[in-house]
Parts: C-alpha cells; sequence; structure tokens
C-alpha cells in the first residue's frame, strides 16, 4: 500500500532547524516531500512571484534528508509542488515549524500560514505550526522544536485518517515558548503586539522609520478562548481557520442598500452655487 505523500514547507528557510525537527517526525508516518524557500520569507503572506522565474534545486538538510528549495516565497512553494513538481499530489500539506507564534488576526501576515493556506485552496488538508519565541525573543535556532513536531505529527495522522478538514479551511497550531501544560482548541484573538514607531536619523541626516512592538505577556481583556490567551497561559492552541472571509452578517445590509444605488448620479450633499 502506498504510503501517504505530505508536503512539507516552511517560511524560515531550508536551513530552519524546525523544518527538520517536522520532516524526521512527519516521517515516521508518511512519505514526506520538502520544498522550502532558499532564503527567509518571515511575514511574507500570500506573496507570489510573476514577474521573474522560478528555480529549484536539490539540496540536503542538517540531518542528511534530501530536499528542494527554490528562490520563491511559501505560496510558491505550494503551488509548484501543487502544479506538478511533486511526485504526485499531496495527501497534506504542512508549513512549519516558524521561529515565532502566528496568532490572532497576525495570521495574514504569516508567510507560514500563507503556505497552509495555498494548500487548502488547491483543495489539500493543511496544518501550519509555529513555536513561540517568548518575552524576550531568543535566538531561534536555541528552540526546543521536538515537542511542537510530535504535536504536529499526531495531528497529521489525524487529518490523514479521519479527513475532518472542509474544503478551504486548515489548521493553525502554534507551541508556548515554555513547555505546554497540553492543548486547546481555540479561535483566533486580536491583538498580539504592542506596535511602536521608532524613528531616527541615518548618518547622511536623513530621518527613517522603523516599525517595531514586543509581544504581548499576559492575555489581554477579552481573549478568553483564544489562540492568544492559550498559548501566552502555556498551552499549545489549534485553531481552525477558513480562506472565506465574507463577513455573511453584512450581506444582507449592504443588498437593502444596493437597491437604492442609482450609477451615474452624484451623490454629494454639499450645498450648490
Amino acid at each position: 500500500m502506498t504510503q501517504p505523500l505530505i508536503l512539507l514547507s516552511n517560511d524560515d528557510g531550508y536551513h530552519s532547524p524546525g523544518l527538520v525537527a517536522l520532516r524526521t517526525e512527519l516521517a515516521k508516518l508518511a512519505e514526506v516531500w520538502v520544498l522550502a524557500p532558499d532564503r527567509n520569507w518571515s511575514a511574507a503572506s500570500r506573496t507570489r512571484i510573476f514577474h521573474k522565474p522560478l528555480r529549484v534545486s536539490v539540496v540536503q538538510l542538517s540531518d542528511g534528508s534530501t530536499a528542494h528549495v527554490t528562490n520563491g516565497s511559501p505560496s510558491d512553494c505550494v503551488s509548484l509542488a501543487m502544479l506538478g513538481l511533486a511526485p504526485r499530489r499531496p495527501d497534506l500539506v504542512v508549513a512549519g515549524i516558524n521561529a515565532g507564534a502566528n496568532l490572532g488576526r497576525d495570521v495574514t501576515y504569516s508567510g507560514t500560514v500563507a503556505a497552509a493556506m495555498e494548500g487548502a485552496q488547491a483543495g489539500v488538508p493543511a496544518i501550519a505550526v509555529s513555536q513561540d519565541l517568548g518575552p524576550e525573543g531568543i535566538d531561534s535556532a536555541t528552540l526546543e522544536y521536538e515537542t511542537g513536531a510530535r504535536l504536529a505529527a499526531q495531528l497529521a495522522a489525524f487529518v490523514l485518517e479521519e479527513n475532518p478538514l472542509l474544503p478551504g479551511t486548515l489548521l493553525n497550531v502554534n507551541m508556548p515558548f515554555v513547555p505546554p501544560k497540553g492543548t486547546r482548541i481555540t479561535r483566533l484573538g486580536t491583538k498580539t503586539y504592542r506596535d511602536e514607531l521608532v524613528r531616527g536619523r541615518d548618518p547622511r541626516g536623513r530621518e527613517y522609520f522603523w516599525m517595531a512592538g514586543e509581544m504581548l505577556t499576559v492575555p489581554p481583556p477579552g481573549a478568553e478562548g483564544t489562540d492568544v490567551e492559550a498559548v501566552l497561559s502555556g498551552y499549545a492552541s489549534i485553531t481552525p481557520l477558513q480562506l472565506d472571509l465574507t463577513a455573511y452578517p453584512l450581506v444582507e445590509v449592504l443588498r437593502s442598500w444596493e437597491g437604492q444605488v442609482k450609477l451615474g448620479e452624484s451623490t454629494s450633499t454639499r450645498p450648490q452655487g
């Protein structure tokens, strides 16, 4: 019997230890085919490269296993595989393990989540996995990825066996910085960082701006049941996401307004003359 095929990618690049940890665990339950970016694409969201050719080459990961790399983005990696680069159509797409949490509404920035979204868009179940760096934002090379990799492999086995994901959906997994107390099924939170605008001047006197921010250390008010609360409280969070961003409660409201639209007429309320 042919083993399931898992397509593995990330947004930190093929040198990432999180990618290797995940490949090691996933290889225990399926055939794993790796296609990852040749550099870091953090915060790339669903960036796609259409203006130049994409190159793919074969490399060895730090554990000696074979992988494929490309100059494209995380989304490009998954698209390339789906369009025929993979040996066959994957049964599951897994992205990660990302160095840094992807929580709340910040998931829309994430290249890791974007890679999983690309799988979901192609009709393949997908999982994104991320590891919190902690309050001090430690060096990602020193992170312990193995616990997250084991959780991801268990979740991958469940998805492959039970097929619980609806078309256009995916799972977003986030590991806490501390050893997890357990897992929580969560919804997306909202704010994750304290944003700050840093102003300065370069050696030539020209002003520059640096958008920075520290991750929250305690859950904000109203975060009960969210991924933000879970991770900041020491739990691994598993959040089901969907690609359909439609705000359904507004559809009927806008339809009632639509009946009043008269194209070509001015809507200005300023007095004339």
